[in-house]
């Protein structure tokens, strides 16, 4: 064989995705989770220069598509359209200018939407590749969560060993994450959580506290009569008064979501907005604590290729903390793309701990 045949043949797709048909679940518009739609038998798109096609091995269900469907997530795009922030799956071919050896990778991306499908072309720069020894479904819960919970933790509060933190909703998908990555850094945690989800927390090393309670606040100070040196809150709404009161001089609130309107009517940029005004007076009170909304996109759009060298970074260091086992990997549910309305409901249900996946 010659050199030519011989270039040829290394960029052949040794699985053709041509054998293959598109699955994907479409959120139509304003539904409820059984309005999804399952489209079946769509032809599989091929990728272009700089991009690679990735056959889905697993997905997973975030509040961001719970506010989705309510068409009260931030910017998301018009219906209708495939949700999913995430995803992690195998490569299936490449388009020119990437290497053929990647192929049969296995890589995580975060998408915002379209991880719902079976298949998904995306830019070559956007994905991480996966360490051996960690499954699809393992390595899911920690992509979009697991970037959420270290750069909060790291590059924003930038906790320490010592120091005491507050993580509301800590059995959910990020927080489950950030607990562990606090305690690995040396932290004390203090985690809200309805009273059924206590004793697991404290087998894991957590001081709970019941978020239902009308004296959270009092039980806070209780474990922490100083304050604490980090707030880590996704609900916003009033209970943000609180969380920026529970601070010790020198401590950081990191708010990240507006949890609290997930259900409201009108303007969804408004809470947004209403939060980030807040904080950023807040923040400019000369008492010695730091308030900051964190929006896992910042930066994308002006400076990407900082961007994605901070995300390659940082989910690496994450994948490694779960090949060390200072993270687990805590799946509430695994259930078929097909059965991703039951999901949903699920994972609005507030019963679970841990993210629910879905696979093919």
């Amino acid at each position: 064989m010659n050199d030519i045949e011989n270039a040829v043949n290394d960029t052949k797709d040794p699985t053709p995705a041509t054998a293959e048909t598109l699955t994907e679940v479409v959120l139509p518009g304003i539904v409820e989770p059984e309005g999804l739609e399952v489209r079946t038998g769509g032809a599989v798109p091929a990728p272009g220069p700089g991009q690679v096609l990735v056959r889905m091995e697993a997905t997973g269900v975030s509040f961001a598509e719970q506010q989705m469907r309510r068409g009260r997530y931030y910017d998301q795009p018009p219906f209708p359209f495939v949700p999913g922030y995430d995803l992690v799956g195998e490569v299936r071919a490449v388009g020119a200018g990437v290497g053929s050896g990647l192929i049969g990778t296995r890589v995580a991306a975060m998408v915002k939407v379209g991880g719902w499908s079976s298949h998904l072309v995306l830019d070559a720069a956007d994905t991480v590749e996966v360490p051996a020894g960690i499954s699809a479904a393992e390595a899911e819960t920690v992509v979009v969560n697991g970037i959420t919970a270290w750069q909060m933790l790291h590059r924003r509060a930038r906790v320490r060993a010592g120091r005491t933190v507050l993580v509301m909703g800590a059995n959910g998908g990020v927080g489950t994450v950030l607990v562990q990555l606090a305690q690995a850094a040396g932290a004390t945690v203090i985690g809200t959580a309805s009273a059924r989800h206590h004793d697991a927390l404290r087998e894991r090393g957590v001081l709970p506290v019941d978020y239902r309670s009308d004296d959270l606040a009092a039980q806070v100070r209780a474990l922490a009569p100083g304050g604490v040196d980090a707030v880590f809150d996704h609900v916003g709404g009033r209970g943000i008064v609180d969380s920026w009161r529970l601070l010790a001089r020198g401590g950081t609130l990191v708010s990240y979501g507006t949890a609290s309107t997930r259900d409201d009517q009108g303007s969804k940029q408004w809470p947004v907005l209403k939060l980030i005004a807040r904080l950023s007076l807040w923040n400019a009170l000369p008492n010695g604590r730091g308030a900051t909304f964190f929006n896992i996109w910042a930066g994308r759009s002006f400076a990407k290729n900082r961007f994605r060298a901070r995300l390659r970074a940082d989910l690496t260091e994450v994948f490694a903390a779960l090949g060390r086992g200072e993270v687990s990997a805590h799946i509430a549910a695994e259930l078929p793309l097909t059965r991703a309305a039951e999901a949903l409901r699920l994972a609005e249900s507030g019963t679970t701990a841990g993210k629910i996946v879905l696979v093919p």
